[in-house]
Protein backbone atom coordinates (compact mmCIF):
# COMPACT_ATOMS: atom_id res chain seq x y z
CA UNK A 1 0.00 0.00 0.00
CA UNK A 2 1.16 3.49 -0.58
CA UNK A 3 2.66 5.75 2.39
CA UNK A 4 0.29 7.87 3.89
CA UNK A 5 0.69 11.86 2.41
CA UNK A 6 1.99 14.42 5.45
CA UNK A 7 -0.46 17.05 3.46
CA UNK A 8 -3.22 18.29 5.97
CA UNK A 9 -5.07 20.87 4.42
CA UNK A 10 -4.94 20.83 0.59
CA UNK A 11 -5.93 17.03 -0.24
CA UNK A 12 -6.80 14.43 -2.96
CA UNK A 13 -8.96 12.71 0.58
CA UNK A 14 -9.19 14.21 3.72
CA UNK A 15 -10.26 11.78 6.57
CA UNK A 16 -11.89 13.17 9.94
CA UNK A 17 -12.50 10.90 13.00
CA UNK A 18 -14.57 13.07 15.86
CA UNK A 19 -12.55 14.08 18.73
CA UNK A 20 -15.29 14.55 21.41
CA UNK A 21 -15.35 11.77 23.62
CA UNK A 22 -19.10 11.44 22.69
CA UNK A 23 -17.82 9.46 20.25
CA UNK A 24 -16.72 9.05 16.67
CA UNK A 25 -17.19 10.32 12.97
CA UNK A 26 -14.82 8.77 9.83
CA UNK A 27 -15.27 11.39 7.20
CA UNK A 28 -13.42 10.79 4.30
CA UNK A 29 -13.42 13.42 1.25
CA UNK A 30 -11.93 12.55 -2.23
CA UNK A 31 -10.78 15.83 -3.65
CA UNK A 32 -9.43 19.29 -2.30
CA UNK A 33 -10.94 21.07 0.81
CA UNK A 34 -9.46 24.18 2.14
CA UNK A 35 -11.88 25.07 5.20
CA UNK A 36 -10.23 21.91 7.12
CA UNK A 37 -9.72 24.16 10.34
CA UNK A 38 -13.33 24.72 10.59
CA UNK A 39 -14.18 20.98 10.19
CA UNK A 40 -11.19 20.34 12.42
CA UNK A 41 -13.09 22.25 15.68
CA UNK A 42 -14.87 18.62 15.67
CA UNK A 43 -12.69 16.40 13.85
CA UNK A 44 -9.07 14.97 13.28
CA UNK A 45 -8.22 15.57 9.66
CA UNK A 46 -5.96 12.89 8.23
CA UNK A 47 -5.04 13.06 4.41
CA UNK A 48 -4.03 10.73 1.63
CA UNK A 49 -2.84 10.96 -1.89
CA UNK A 50 -5.20 9.95 -4.79
CA UNK A 51 -3.46 7.60 -6.91
CA UNK A 52 -1.57 9.76 -9.87
CA UNK A 53 -1.76 12.70 -7.76
CA UNK A 54 0.34 13.38 -5.20
CA UNK A 55 3.61 12.89 -3.94
CA UNK A 56 3.26 8.88 -2.88
CA UNK A 57 3.64 6.64 -5.72
CA UNK A 58 2.33 3.12 -6.46
CA UNK A 59 3.16 0.40 -8.76
CA UNK A 60 1.36 2.03 -12.13
CA UNK A 61 0.48 5.79 -11.36
CA UNK A 62 -1.85 6.04 -14.32
CA UNK A 63 -4.38 3.19 -13.79
CA UNK A 64 -7.02 5.39 -12.70
CA UNK A 65 -9.78 2.85 -13.11
CA UNK A 66 -12.64 3.14 -10.85
CA UNK A 67 -11.93 -0.32 -9.37
CA UNK A 68 -8.20 0.34 -8.51
CA UNK A 69 -9.42 3.52 -6.80
CA UNK A 70 -11.81 2.32 -5.26
CA UNK A 71 -9.76 -0.20 -4.04
CA UNK A 72 -6.90 2.55 -2.67
CA UNK A 73 -9.92 3.68 -0.73
CA UNK A 74 -10.58 0.60 1.26
CA UNK A 75 -6.95 -0.01 1.66
CA UNK A 76 -6.25 2.76 3.32
CA UNK A 77 -9.26 2.05 5.24
CA UNK A 78 -8.55 -1.15 6.45
CA UNK A 79 -4.98 0.19 7.10
CA UNK A 80 -5.77 2.69 9.62
CA UNK A 81 -8.41 1.22 11.37
CA UNK A 82 -8.76 -2.47 10.86
CA UNK A 83 -12.00 -4.18 11.52
CA UNK A 84 -12.99 -1.55 13.88
CA UNK A 85 -14.60 0.98 11.48
CA UNK A 86 -16.01 4.09 12.64
CA UNK A 87 -19.40 5.45 11.17
CA UNK A 88 -18.26 6.86 7.56
CA UNK A 89 -19.71 10.07 5.57
CA UNK A 90 -17.92 9.67 2.41
CA UNK A 91 -17.44 12.96 0.40
CA UNK A 92 -16.23 13.63 -3.29
CA UNK A 93 -15.93 16.55 -5.67
CA UNK A 94 -16.01 15.75 -9.79
CA UNK A 95 -14.41 12.50 -10.33
CA UNK A 96 -13.37 12.19 -6.52
CA UNK A 97 -17.32 12.04 -6.25
CA UNK A 98 -17.24 8.61 -8.29
CA UNK A 99 -15.04 7.73 -6.47
CA UNK A 100 -17.08 8.05 -3.72
CA UNK A 101 -20.07 7.08 -5.17
CA UNK A 102 -18.79 3.39 -6.48
CA UNK A 103 -17.28 2.87 -3.12
CA UNK A 104 -20.23 3.24 -1.26
CA UNK A 105 -21.48 1.11 -4.00
CA UNK A 106 -19.41 -1.93 -3.02
CA UNK A 107 -21.13 -1.96 0.58
CA UNK A 108 -17.36 -2.89 1.76
CA UNK A 109 -17.92 -0.77 4.35
CA UNK A 110 -20.46 -1.59 6.89
CA UNK A 111 -20.29 1.72 8.81
CA UNK A 112 -20.91 4.03 5.79
CA UNK A 113 -23.48 6.93 7.56
CA UNK A 114 -23.46 9.42 4.29
CA UNK A 115 -22.56 9.93 1.28
CA UNK A 116 -22.16 13.74 -0.21
CA UNK A 117 -21.20 14.64 -4.66
CA UNK A 118 -20.04 17.15 -5.53
CA UNK A 119 -20.87 18.75 -8.60
CA UNK A 120 -20.65 15.95 -10.50
CA UNK A 121 -23.76 14.24 -12.59
CA UNK A 122 -23.25 11.34 -15.07
CA UNK A 123 -25.46 12.89 -17.97
CA UNK A 124 -23.42 16.14 -17.66
CA UNK A 125 -20.32 14.25 -17.31
CA UNK A 126 -20.47 11.78 -19.98
CA UNK A 127 -21.41 14.59 -22.63
CA UNK A 128 -18.40 16.36 -21.27
CA UNK A 129 -16.18 13.75 -22.14
CA UNK A 130 -15.39 13.86 -25.73
CA UNK A 131 -14.41 17.39 -25.56
CA UNK A 132 -11.81 16.23 -22.56
CA UNK A 133 -8.80 16.39 -24.66
CA UNK A 134 -9.46 19.46 -26.15
CA UNK A 135 -9.41 21.14 -22.86
CA UNK A 136 -6.67 18.90 -21.12
CA UNK A 137 -4.23 19.60 -24.10
CA UNK A 138 -5.30 23.82 -24.47
CA UNK A 139 -4.60 24.35 -20.81
CA UNK A 140 -1.09 26.36 -19.94
CA UNK A 141 1.26 23.09 -19.59
CA UNK A 142 4.12 24.78 -18.43
CA UNK A 143 4.74 27.20 -15.48
CA UNK A 144 7.95 29.86 -14.79
CA UNK A 145 6.60 29.60 -11.00
CA UNK A 146 4.31 27.99 -8.50
CA UNK A 147 2.78 32.37 -8.20
CA UNK A 148 2.57 32.42 -12.26
CA UNK A 149 0.13 29.11 -11.78
CA UNK A 150 -1.73 29.76 -8.88
CA UNK A 151 -2.14 33.48 -11.42
CA UNK A 152 -3.75 31.80 -14.41
CA UNK A 153 -5.50 29.19 -12.30
CA UNK A 154 -7.66 32.20 -10.78
CA UNK A 155 -7.11 34.41 -14.05
CA UNK A 156 -8.49 31.36 -16.37
CA UNK A 157 -11.87 30.62 -14.24
CA UNK A 158 -11.38 27.23 -13.01
CA UNK A 159 -10.82 28.88 -9.25
CA UNK A 160 -12.40 31.98 -7.91
CA UNK A 161 -11.03 32.34 -4.62
CA UNK A 162 -6.98 33.80 -4.33
CA UNK A 163 -6.76 31.99 -1.11
CA UNK A 164 -7.61 28.53 -1.73
CA UNK A 165 -5.89 28.55 -4.80
CA UNK A 166 -2.30 29.91 -2.79
CA UNK A 167 -3.04 26.47 -0.65
CA UNK A 168 -4.28 23.93 -3.60
CA UNK A 169 -2.25 24.76 -6.82
CA UNK A 170 1.25 24.40 -5.68
CA UNK A 171 0.82 20.75 -4.66
CA UNK A 172 -0.65 19.81 -8.37
CA UNK A 173 2.63 20.49 -9.53
CA UNK A 174 6.06 19.12 -9.94
CA UNK A 175 9.14 20.96 -10.75
CA UNK A 176 10.88 19.46 -14.22
CA UNK A 177 14.62 19.18 -13.39
CA UNK A 178 15.19 18.82 -17.56
CA UNK A 179 12.33 21.62 -18.39
CA UNK A 180 13.43 24.25 -15.91
CA UNK A 181 9.86 24.72 -14.68
CA UNK A 182 7.02 23.50 -12.62
CA UNK A 183 4.46 20.76 -14.64
CA UNK A 184 0.81 19.01 -13.72
CA UNK A 185 1.57 16.11 -11.30
CA UNK A 186 -1.50 14.26 -12.98
CA UNK A 187 -1.04 12.95 -16.56
CA UNK A 188 -4.59 13.11 -16.81
CA UNK A 189 -4.37 12.61 -20.78
CA UNK A 190 -2.72 9.54 -20.37
CA UNK A 191 -5.98 7.79 -18.75
CA UNK A 192 -8.37 8.29 -21.29
CA UNK A 193 -9.12 4.39 -21.07
CA UNK A 194 -10.77 4.74 -17.66
CA UNK A 195 -13.04 8.15 -18.42
CA UNK A 196 -15.94 6.88 -19.09
CA UNK A 197 -15.71 3.79 -16.25
CA UNK A 198 -15.70 6.91 -13.56
CA UNK A 199 -19.06 8.45 -14.64
CA UNK A 200 -21.32 5.72 -16.37
CA UNK A 201 -24.04 4.17 -14.15
CA UNK A 202 -23.28 6.68 -11.58
CA UNK A 203 -26.72 8.07 -11.30
CA UNK A 204 -28.67 5.04 -10.34
CA UNK A 205 -25.22 4.07 -7.88
CA UNK A 206 -25.82 7.30 -6.29
CA UNK A 207 -29.77 7.01 -5.60
CA UNK A 208 -29.42 3.12 -5.19
CA UNK A 209 -27.25 3.79 -1.72
CA UNK A 210 -29.44 3.62 1.38
CA UNK A 211 -27.43 6.07 3.33
CA UNK A 212 -28.15 9.64 3.54
CA UNK A 213 -27.26 11.45 0.66
CA UNK A 214 -26.07 15.20 -0.03
CA UNK A 215 -25.27 17.08 -3.56
CA UNK A 216 -23.87 20.27 -3.86
CA UNK A 217 -24.01 21.70 -7.37
CA UNK A 218 -22.80 24.99 -8.77
CA UNK A 219 -26.05 25.31 -11.16
CA UNK A 220 -29.35 23.23 -11.50
CA UNK A 221 -28.92 22.68 -14.91
CA UNK A 222 -26.54 19.88 -14.15
CA UNK A 223 -28.89 17.67 -12.68
CA UNK A 224 -29.31 14.74 -14.86
CA UNK A 225 -33.04 13.32 -15.43
CA UNK A 226 -32.61 10.04 -13.22
CA UNK A 227 -31.45 12.88 -10.51
CA UNK A 228 -34.17 15.15 -11.23
CA UNK A 229 -37.00 11.96 -10.65
CA UNK A 230 -34.87 11.18 -7.81
CA UNK A 231 -34.91 14.92 -6.37
CA UNK A 232 -38.72 15.20 -6.80
CA UNK A 233 -39.42 12.20 -4.82
CA UNK A 234 -37.08 12.88 -2.28
CA UNK A 235 -34.06 10.73 -2.34
CA UNK A 236 -31.42 12.89 -1.32
CA UNK A 237 -30.97 16.57 -0.22
CA UNK A 238 -29.81 18.45 -2.78
CA UNK A 239 -28.24 22.48 -2.78
CA UNK A 240 -27.30 24.26 -5.38
CA UNK A 241 -24.42 26.83 -4.20
CA UNK A 242 -24.66 30.13 -5.92
CA UNK A 243 -21.98 32.49 -7.27
CA UNK A 244 -19.40 29.77 -7.48
CA UNK A 245 -17.18 27.28 -10.27
CA UNK A 246 -17.04 23.96 -10.49
CA UNK A 247 -14.31 24.12 -7.75
CA UNK A 248 -17.40 24.58 -4.68
CA UNK A 249 -14.77 23.70 -1.91
CA UNK A 250 -12.50 26.00 -3.38
CA UNK A 251 -14.24 28.90 -4.21
CA UNK A 252 -17.12 29.20 -0.79
CA UNK A 253 -14.65 26.96 1.44
CA UNK A 254 -16.70 28.32 4.72
CA UNK A 255 -19.80 27.93 3.23
CA UNK A 256 -18.51 24.15 1.97
CA UNK A 257 -17.25 23.42 5.61
CA UNK A 258 -20.67 24.43 7.02
CA UNK A 259 -22.41 22.06 4.87
CA UNK A 260 -20.78 19.38 5.62
CA UNK A 261 -21.07 19.54 9.42
CA UNK A 262 -24.93 20.49 8.75
CA UNK A 263 -25.26 17.54 6.77
CA UNK A 264 -23.35 15.49 10.04
CA UNK A 265 -25.86 17.19 12.21
CA UNK A 266 -29.17 16.87 10.45
CA UNK A 267 -28.79 13.47 9.66
CA UNK A 268 -27.22 12.82 13.31
CA UNK A 269 -24.32 10.95 12.48
CA UNK A 270 -21.63 10.28 14.82
CA UNK A 271 -21.96 10.89 18.62
CA UNK A 272 -25.45 10.96 18.87
CA UNK A 273 -26.66 9.04 15.77
CA UNK A 274 -25.12 6.29 14.65
CA UNK A 275 -23.73 3.79 16.96
CA UNK A 276 -20.30 2.50 16.68
CA UNK A 277 -19.40 -0.71 18.23
CA UNK A 278 -16.74 -0.40 21.21
CA UNK A 279 -17.15 2.98 22.15
CA UNK A 280 -19.14 3.81 25.59
CA UNK A 281 -21.74 6.68 25.40
CA UNK A 282 -21.86 8.77 28.50
CA UNK A 283 -24.38 7.18 30.07
CA UNK A 284 -23.15 4.02 29.82
CA UNK A 285 -19.82 5.03 31.22
CA UNK A 286 -18.63 3.49 34.80
CA UNK A 287 -18.13 5.57 37.45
Amino acid sequence: MRRMSAFQIQMMYFMCTWLEKKGQLFFACMEVVIQASKIKEKARVVAMDMRGHGKSTSENDLDLSIETMCNDVLAVLKAMYGDSLPAIVLVGHSMGGSVAVHVAAKKALPSLAGLVVVDVVEGTAMASLIHMQKILSSRMQHFPSIEKAIEWSVRGGSLRNIESARVSVPTTLKYDDSKKCYTYRARLEETEQYWRGWYEGLSDKFLSSPVPKLLLLAGTDRLDRSLTIGQMQGKFQMVVVRHTGHAIQEDVPDEFATLILNFISRNRIGPHGVEIPGLLRPSQKKP
